[in-house]
C-alpha cells in the first residue's frame, strides 16, 4: 500500500527518516546512514502519477533508495553517483537476475575455501601504508581484517561477474557493520571499544543467506530495466539521452561540512576503488562541492553565482563572521567559498538537466537547512526554489518532510521536498536580453506600484491585498505565464527590490515578503540577522539592502 505524504510527514517524528521493517527487502543489503527512506519515494511516485514506460531519474543516487524502491513499484529507473562504492552498492542492489541456487552454490564454496585458508594462515594480511593513509585510523582491528582480507580474495577468484558483485556486497556489509570499528551517528567516528575478532565467514554467509531471500521472493515476477551510470551529477547529459526522463526523486548533499567519501573508506578501501590519496582526489573532484573538504584552487562553479544574489549574500555573511570572530584554519577560510560553489553546482546540474527531461518532468529534490558555517543559517530549500525558477523550472511546492535538531546551534533545522515541473524549452523565460529588461521593468513598476499604495512613512510593515496586486497587473497588461506567486518568488530569491523600496531600508536592514493567508501578504522590514532566522515560516523571502562596505 502506498502512503500518502499526510501518512509520513509529521515533522516532529524522527521515525520519518528510518527504514521501515516492511521495507527491509533490497534496501538493507547495503545503506548509507544518511539515506532519505523508501516511503518518501513511494510518496512522490503516487503523487506524480507516471505512466506506463516512464523513467525516473535519481542523479544522486547514493546507495539506490530510489531505484531500489522504483523496481519495487515497477518504474524503470536510472543512476548517477560519483562514489565508486555507492555506485556499486546501487548496481548490485538493483540486479534482481541472479539464479539463487547458483548463488547459493558459490557462497558455499567459497564458505568452505576460506575455512581451510584461515585455518593455514601463519600471517596476518593488512592494508598497505597508502591504503591505510586513506582509511580512518582505527577503523578495523588486525584479525577481522585479516578475515576481510582472506575472504575478499577468495569471491574475487569467482569466475562469474555478477556472483562476485552479489558476495562481495554481503562482505562489504559485514566488514562495516560487524567487524568494524566504526560507529554512525550520523558523523562516521571510530569506537573506544575494540572489535579485536568478529565470526566474518559466518557473518557474510548469514546475509548472503538473508539477501537470497529477498531474490526468491520475487524469482516469479518480472521487474523494469534499472541503469546506474558512475559520472558526475554536476553533468548529467554525460550520460543521459535528451528528452528521455518523465520524473526526478533524489536527495542531494546538503551545504554542510560532512564530507561523504568519508563515511564509505573502508569499504571503498577493501574493494579497490581506493588505493591511495590521489585515487580519493580523483573521486572528490566528481562530486557536488558541498563541503569545505573538497574545494580545491581550480574549481569554477562559483562563477554561476551572480554578484547580487542571495547566495552571495549568504556567502559574504559567513566571511564577514569569520573575520570577526578570528577564525583562520585552512578549511574555514573556505567556507563562503565552499557556498557560492555548492550552489553553483547545484545550478550547473539543473541547468544541463534541462535537455534530457521531457515537457511536463516533475522532480522532487529532498534538501535540507543547514547552520554548519559559523552559525549562519543557510535555507537550502528556498535558495534552490529560486536558482530553478531562474533556469524556467515552475517550483509546485516546498513540502515539510521533517524538523530536525542542529548539531550547531541546537535549534530546530527544516527538511524539506522542493518540488518542481519542468515546462519544456518552449514556455522557458525568453533569453533575448533586450526583451527580459523591458519586461522585469514592468515588473518593478507593478511591485512599487503596490506597495506605495498602503506605505506610510517609519512604518515597519506594509500590508497588501494579492487582489491589488491582481488588479495592478490589470492595469498595466503584464501576461504573467507563472502566476503572482512567481513574482514574488523573483523578488524574494534573485531580483533585488526596485531602488525606491529599498532606498528605505537602513544599513543591515531587509525586506521581508511574508504570506499572511487569506489572499494578504506583507512586506517587513527588520534586521538582517533576523530576518535570515526568522525565514523558516513558509512563504518568508528575503531581499536586503547590503552593507555599504
Amino acid at each position: 500500500m502506498i502512503q500518502t505524504y499526510e501518512e509520513i510527514a509529521d515533522p516532529k517524528d524522527v521515525r520519518n527518516n528510518r527504514l521501515h521493517i516492511a521495507d527491509r527487502a533490497f534496501h538493507d543489503w547495503y545503506r548509507f546512514i544518511l539515506s532519505f527512506p523508501p516511503h518518501l519515494v513511494r510518496t512522490y511516485l503516487n503523487r506524480f502519477e507516471l505512466a506506463k514506460g516512464a523513467t525516473l531519474l535519481d542523479p544522486f543516487c547514493g546507495t539506490g533508495t530510489t531505484l531500489v524502491e522504483a523496481k519495487k513499484q515497477s518504474v524503470a529507473a536510472v543512476g548517477i553517483e560519483a562514489i565508486p562504492t555507492s555506485h556499486f552498492a546501487s548496481t548490485v542492489k538493483t540486479s534482481w537476475q541472479l539464479k539463487t541456487s547458483d548463488v547459493k552454490r558459490a557462497a558455499e564454496r567459497i564458505l568452505y575455501q576460506v575455512s581451510i585458508q584461515y585455518s593455514q594462515s601463519t600471517s596476518l594480511k593488512s592494508f598497505t601504508s597508502e591504503q591505510q593513509s586513506v582509511v580512518l585510523a582505527n577503523s578495523i582491528c588486525e584479525l577481522p581484517l585479516h578475515k576481510c582480507l582472506l575472504l575478499l580474495e577468495t569471491i574475487q577468484a569467482e569466475s562469474v561477474a555478477e556472483l562476485r558483485g552479489f558476495l562481495l556486497l554481503a562482505l562489504v556489509y559485514v566488514a562495516v557493520y560487524e567487524a568494524s570499528n566504526l560507529r554512525f551517528g550520523p558523523e562516521v567516528s571510530v569506537r573506544r571499544k575494540r572489535k579485536e575478532d568478529a565470526d566474518v565467514f559466518e557473518s557474510w554467509y548469514a546475509k548472503v543467506l538473508t539477501m537470497l531471500n529477498d531474490l526468491t521472493a520475487l524469482k516469479e515476477l518480472s521487474f523494469p530495466l534499472t541503469i546506474c551510470h558512475l559520472a558526475d551529477a554536476r553533468s548529467p547529459c554525460s550520460v543521459l539521452a535528451a528528452n528521455s526522463i518523465d520524473a526526478v526523486i533524489t536527495s542531494p548533499p546538503y551545504p554542510n561540512e560532512k564530507d561523504y567519501t568519508r563515511t564509505t573508506r573502508l569499504e571503498s578501501v577493501l574493494l579497490g576503488f581506493l588505493k591511495n590519496k590521489s585515487d580519493l582526489r580523483t573521486v572528490k573532484n566528481h562530486l557536488l562541492r558541498s563541503n569545505s573538504r573538497n574545494v580545491y584552487a581550480q574549481d569554477d562553479d562559483d562563477r554561476l553565482i551572480a554578484a547580487e544574489s542571495r547566495v552571495a549574500r549568504i556567502a559574504q555573511e559567513i566571511e564577514r563572521k569569520r573575520i570577526e570572530l578570528g577564525k583562520t584554519s585552512g578549511f574555514e577560510r573556505k567556507y563562503h567559498r565552499a557556498t557560492r560553489l555548492y550552489f553553483g553546482g547545484m545550478k550547473r546540474h539543473l541547468a544541463e538537466l534541462r535537455t534530457a527531461l521531457k515537457p511536463g518532468a516533475q522532480l522532487a529534490y529532498v534538501v535540507g537547512d543547514q547552520a554548519s558555517y559559523l552559525k549562519v543559517l543557510i535555507r537550502t530549500g528556498e535558495l534552490l526554489a529560486g536558482i530553478a525558477d531562474e533556469l524556467g523550472y515552475e517550483i509546485s511546492s516546498i513540502d515539510l518532510f521533517r524538523t530536525r535538531t542542529s548539531s550547531v546551534t541546537n535549534e530546530q533545522l527544516r527538511e524539506e521536498v522542493l518540488v518542481l515541473e519542468w515546462p519544456g524549452f518552449s514556455r522557458q523565460i525568453s533569453i533575448d536580453f533586450g526583451f527580459e529588461a523591458a519586461r522585469l521593468r514592468q515588473y518593478d513598476r507593478l511591485i512599487e506600484n503596490v506597495f506605495f499604495e498602503q506605505y506610510q512613512p517609519n512604518t515597519d510593515q506594509v500590508i497588501v491585498e494579492l487582489e491589488a496586486l491582481q488588479q495592478a497587473t490589470q492595469a498595466q497588461q503584464l501576461n504573467l505565464s507563472q502566476g503572482l506567486s512567481s513574482v514574488l518568488h523573483a523578488y524574494g530569491f534573485k531580483r533585488s527590490f526596485p531602488k525606491r523600496i529599498v532606498q528605505l531600508l537602513d544599513e543591515g536592514e531587509t525586506w521581508v515578503i511574508r504570506s499572511l493567508g487569506r489572499g494578504r501578504f506583507a512586506f517587513v522590514r527588520c534586521a538582517v540577522s533576523c530576518a535570515e532566522a526568522g525565514a523558516e515560516s513558509k512563504g518568508s523571502f528575503v531581499n536586503k539592502r547590503p552593507n555599504s562596505g
